[in-house]
């Protein structure tokens, strides 16, 4: 199960984040933060990506304001970068994610 979090907005949308296993390398964990219209679409949207199983069940570690407007601010709604980043580290595009 992952740990994660959401945050709903002004809008109605939401932003989920949540550790995640690496596709390639299980052992490698990744911080995924995804902007959708609700918890549900966002979780499809990772399962659609490889990240299979991705569940969210508490509220644990919810998106910072750091992630959110990294998310809101990215074109495809969707980024990641280590667990273990420290804050300066920049967020990358899902697709910059190596999935072999």
């Amino acid at each position: 199960m992952a740990v994660g979090g959401f945050s709903k907005l002004p809008g109605g949308t939401v932003v989920v984040a949540l550790a995640l296993p690496h596709p390639a390398d299980a052992s490698h964990r990744l911080r995924v933060v995804v902007h959708a219209v609700n918890r549900q679409r966002a979780l499809t949207r990772l399962s659609n990506l490889g990240f299979r199983g991705a569940r969210l069940t508490g509220n644990a570690e919810p998106p910072t304001p750091d992630e959110i407007s990294a998310v809101l601010h990215h074109p495809d709604g969707l980024v990641w970068r280590d667990y273990r980043a420290r804050t300066s580290d920049p967020w990358h595009p899902i697709s910059a994610l190596d999935r072999v």
